[in-house]
């Protein structure tokens, strides 16, 4: 480094000290020293203040946090201004040459410079603001820059934080009409730029980009032949290479000992395919930044669920069976937590609970549907006024050929905290109230959804993908023709509660959040063909928030409070209003997306199930009936933590960790503190998640999960001490309180737990 770069670094640095002591509580006689310290300095100027600034972030000095951001800042204007050739340094170069030389190089797709002229994007350009640059915080800024900003192929920095954001901009925009583009453009940058609201991971790290799609979520149904299970592997491989979070539901799939062509005891049940999936995961890992993620499934009445299934992450046992690297989830029906509270006169838990093999229920049992097709017990659900999954089971448990494996459902349920205690999983799908709730059934009583996804926010119809035919066509080329199912997948984004409903901007950022989810759609290329089907069949979305705490503390509300049950409710009342609205005004402009007229939605039993009665939601009915509605699910809450910390906000719905702690992945480790950390936030930041009374979580979730037509990112925080009846009382909670879904059980004594960096949104 040259005398002249030293001098042009002290000045670049100093400049932004000055600029952040005039804007925080910075202590004076800190900044003097670090001054003073720089003074002495020979060289790497900047490196100096940033780990200055870094050892100096505190509870009684959180706004250091924003000083390491601008010297962190004004190291990425200097890369971007040497890798880009252009004298302006510390600030931003020209946009247009920007994106004409990464797409040169193939990083930037062509289709940028194709749809939008040089005046359009200069016009654009001009509406940049590097000053929104200094809304971040240090880890916000530090994890934004190394894995979001386009490089080149050597990795050298090009792009800039707001020219990421207009470039995603424009991206999803650039299919609207021209007399409008624009203006959504300049819309969807106010909102990110803002940082209002952030896009799906996928999105945000490859919108604009000549590779990746830009999905977070994917759910698939594997049949029940060997076809079924090594396409889904299949499947698996090229959604996971490309960087989405994927569920697999395998209840359709034989147990263990089960026939194979009438040759008894043949079948090795799902343990084996499971672990393929396992190695899948490991094998086809996503540009080398990561190993694929995957969640299987499987019913609470499926006999493999306790021959294996919920063992395959534990340390004890047959490593044979074992399936590390993926991530597991049960479905529960109504019926087995009621069978857990069946007790005897002494109080002992007595509830009988019934496992069986899929294949030989429908050999067995009869049932099919209008098309002649076997049914399982998988097949039903039970609804408010019937429970028709309760009247196939006593029909399966009255069968005396239909063997099954018998057991306390307590044992079942002990098996399963004892899982989830060591590993955090498996996660638990109320597969009842999902089906009841969902506003695109295909039937009353007819199993719809029969798992959720990697982050058990997404609940959408499934069916399997079968082979139909294979053949030679008059080329000699060998075809195989599949029948599509429902491949569910789904498009996150999130509001940053914090500020957004601080600003008071829920309505206007809503509005273009839906179009920005909605023009995901049409704009994705996904390479499991299915998916794309289900994607345009159903126009799925996931708008979601994180920042809940955060938004609790700036309002000086407590946890633990009736009035944090109430606000949640409210709040999340008028995001859905505003959310189905939205969408509603989406289907005047382009119309309804293919299944409306059968829904919930164009029958108003939709609104009429969460007792949506006021003026306000009458009318909206009414509108919804009329116009349509553009995207058949709407709502879905995600884990939202790199992006939450992209944002400045507290993860997902979830309590902070504590008020002050060590952030640490693979590449850094650093201390953070509670956003907004001051004297009358840190009351309501002051007790960890882990010493939070859990049943207020529950109790808040279960307001807010009224109003999501989807499901939500739900953990619950316990003690690595916690006694089996207090984390049975949490789960018996959960259900009564018509929880869909829950995702971990963290504990005291887990080391983190790796979670889907894609439905971070």
């Amino acid at each position: 480094m040259t005398v002249v770069d030293v001098h042009e670094d002290y000045k670049s640095v100093l400049r932004a000290i000055e600029e952040c002591s005039s804007t925080y509580q910075l202590d004076a006689t800190e900044i003097t020293k670090m001054i003073n310290e720089l003074e002495a300095a020979k060289k790497e100027v900047s490196q100096q203040a940033l780990f200055y600034s870094l050892n100096k972030i505190a509870m009684d000095q959180p706004d250091w946090t924003f000083v390491a951001a601008r010297i962190y800042l004004t190291e990425l204007y200097k890369q971007a201004s040497q890798n880009r050739n252009y004298d302006s340094t510390y600030t931003y170069g020209d946009f247009y040459d920007l994106l004409a030389t990464l797409t040169e190089k193939g990083i930037y797709s062509p289709k940028l410079l194709q749809m939008y002229t040089e005046e359009e994007i200069k016009q654009l350009a001009a509406g940049i603001n590097p000053e929104r640059d200094q809304l971040f915080n240090y880890i916000g800024l530090f994890l934004f820059a190394d894995r979001y900003l386009a490089r080149d192929h050597d990795r050298k920095v090009y792009e800039l934080p707001q020219e990421r954001f207009m470039v995603i901009a424009m991206t999803i925009m650039m299919n609207e009409s021209k007399g409008q583009r624009l203006e959504l453009v300049k819309e969807a940058y106010w909102a990110l730029s803002h940082l209002y609201m952030t896009v799906a991971t996928p999105t945000l790290s490859n919108a604009g980009k000549n590779f990746g799609q830009l999905s977070s979520c994917f759910i698939d149904t594997v049949d029940d032949s060997l076809d079924g299970i090594y396409l889904n592997n299949w499947d698996i491989a090229r959604l996971s290479k490309e960087g989405g979070g994927i569920g697999i539901y395998y209840g359709k799939v034989r147990a263990l000992g089960s026939d194979i062509k009438g040759f008894k005891g043949m079948s090795s049940g799902v343990v084996p395919w499971i672990r393929l999936i396992n190695d899948t995961a490991v094998s086809v890992d996503q540009l080398g930044q990561r190993q694929g993620a995957v969640a299987i499934y499987l019913d609470i009445f499926h006999k493999d669920v306790m021959n294996g299934f919920l063992e395959l992450k534990t340390n004890n046992g047959d490593e044979r069976r074992k399936a590390h690297d993926i991530f597991t989830g049960v479905t529960i029906p109504d019926l087995f937590m009621e069978k857990l509270l069946e007790k005897d006169e002494n109080g002992r838990s007595i509830g009988e609970w019934h496992t069986f093999c899929p294949h030989q229920v429908k050999q067995l049992m009869g049932w099919k549907d209008e098309n002649g097709t076997p049914l399982g017990l998988e097949d039903f659900y039970d609804e408010n006024d019937r429970k028709y999954f309760t009247e196939k089971y006593e029909e399966a448990v009255n069968q005396p050929l239909l063997p099954r494996k018998t057991y306390r459902a307590m044992d079942i349920m002990a098996r399963i905290m004892v899982a989830q205690l060591e590993t955090g999983t498996p996660y638990m799908f109320y597969r009842d109230e999902v089906n009841r709730q969902n506003p695109n059934k295909r039937a009353e009583g007819r199993t719809s959804i029969y798992c959720s996804n990697l982050c058990t926010e997404i609940a959408q119809n499934m069916s399997s993908t079968t082979i139909v035919k294979e053949y030679k066509d008059e080329d000699g080329n060998l075809v195989i023709v599949r029948k599509p199912g429902e491949f569910v997948v789904c498009n996150l984004s999130s509001i940053n509660l914090a500020k957004s409903y601080g600003a008071n901007e829920l309505e206007r950022l809503i509005r273009i959040q839906v179009r920005m989810l909605d023009n995901v759609i049409d704009l994705n290329t996904i390479p499991v063909g299915q998916a794309e089907l289900t994607n345009q069949k159903y126009r799925a979305v996931g708008l979601g928030t994180f920042g809940w705490h955060h938004l609790l503390a700036l309002q000086s509300i407590h946890w633990e409070s009736e009035e944090a049950v109430q606000f949640a409710d409210e709040l999340y009342e008028n995001i859905a209003y505003y959310t189905i609205q939205a969408s509603m005004e989406l289907a005047k402009e382009k119309g309804a997306f293919s299944q409306f007229e059968t829904s919930e939605w164009a029958t108003g039993k939709y609104f009429e199930r969460r007792n949506y009665t006021s003026e306000r939601w009458s009318e909206l009915k009414e509108q919804v009936k009329t116009n349509g509605i553009r995207n058949g699910w709407l709502m879905a809450i995600a884990p939202n933590s790199s992006t939450a910390k992209i944002g400045g906000s507290t993860d997902g719905i979830d309590p902070l960790y504590a008020v002050e702690y060590a952030e640490e992945k693979k590449n850094f480790k650093f201390k953070v503190t509670a956003p907004d950390l001051n004297h009358r936030t840190y009351a309501y930041y002051r007790r960890a998640r882990h010493e939070l009374d859990q049943v207020w979580s529950i109790r808040q979730n279960a307001a807010r999960q009224r109003h999501i037509d989807q499901s939500i990112s739900f953990n619950l925080y316990v003690r690595h001490d916690i006694k089996a009846k207090d984390l049975l009382h949490l789960h018996v909670e959960a259900w009564k309180q018509g929880l869909k879904t829950t995702y971990y059980v963290r504990s005291t004594s887990q080391s983190e737990i790796e979670e889907c960096e894609a439905c971070h949104s």
